[in-house]
């Protein structure tokens, strides 16, 4: 594996246990897709360091169980938002 893809995958798994940061913020962060951001924890990361791998791995469960409720937080606060509006304009 490249060197620089290895710096990477330590770096994003370290942004990620830091700031409890979702794969999507991840990849924004580091301009890269979130298949990479997946990748490098999952894969590429265990054959780096399996203690920090299993750190991320970690932080990527907690997200994915709560993905749910922030979709729906999402969601209500689009409606509430266009609500808003449709109030000010009548």
């Amino acid at each position: 594996m490249k060197d620089y893809i290895e710096e990477r995958a330590v770096e994003v798994a370290y942004y990620i246990i830091e700031t409890k940061a979702t794969v999507r913020q991840a990849a924004k962060k580091f301009g890269i897709s979130k298949s990479t951001v997946h990748k490098d924890c999952t894969e590429r990361l265990r054959q780096i360091d399996a203690g920090l791998a299993a750190q991320a791995r970690e932080v990527l469960d907690v997200n994915k169980s709560e993905r749910h409720i922030r979709g729906g937080v999402a969601t209500r606060e689009k409606y509430r938002h266009l609500h808003e509006l449709q109030e000010r304009h009548v």
